[in-house]
């Protein structure tokens, strides 16, 4: 399992070209995980005394762990009647080692702002907003007394 991951240069290459890709196909989506990898052991049962002591004994490692990162884009399969045509699809992971984690996350984070530089503004219907001052407006009947 080892071999299917890039090492963290090729990653943020694969991950600018799946980003290109994603752009010049103009639709899509890319979906990017973090976990922390964690070992099958011997020792990884804790000791009914550890538990006790702190539920969340398993949050905070006695040594640190690496992470993986994945990134795939959504395959996309044609809908009935178009001629849209399927997108095969791309995965990458690499795995980060704890003392690697802070330059990684920099250059992690600019590689996804200049990937996502070219989205559109999501456009708002209006009717959303159009029912809710009419709800406010229904709702505020105001009696006037002449006296």
């Amino acid at each position: 399992m080892a071999g299917d991951h890039l090492s963290n240069e090729e990653f943020f290459t694969q991950l600018t070209n799946l980003f290109e890709h994603n752009r010049t196909k103009g639709h899509g989506s890319i979906y990017l995980t973090q976990k922390r990898l964690s070992y099958q052991t011997e020792n990884a049962a804790p000791s009914p005394t550890k538990v006790l002591d702190d539920p969340l004994w398993d949050t905070h490692p006695e040594q640190a762990v690496p992470v993986i990162i994945h990134a795939s884009n959504n395959k996309s399969t044609p809908y009935k009647g178009t001629d849209r045509k399927s997108i095969e699809k791309i995965k990458i992971s690499t795995i980060v080692q704890p003392d690697q984690l802070d330059a990684f996350f920099a250059r992690y984070a600019e590689a996804c702002k200049t990937g996502m530089s070219g989205l559109k503004k999501r456009d708002r219907k209006k009717g959303k907003k159009d029912k809710k001052k009419k709800k406010g407006v229904a709702g505020d009947v105001k009696t006037e007394t002449k006296g």
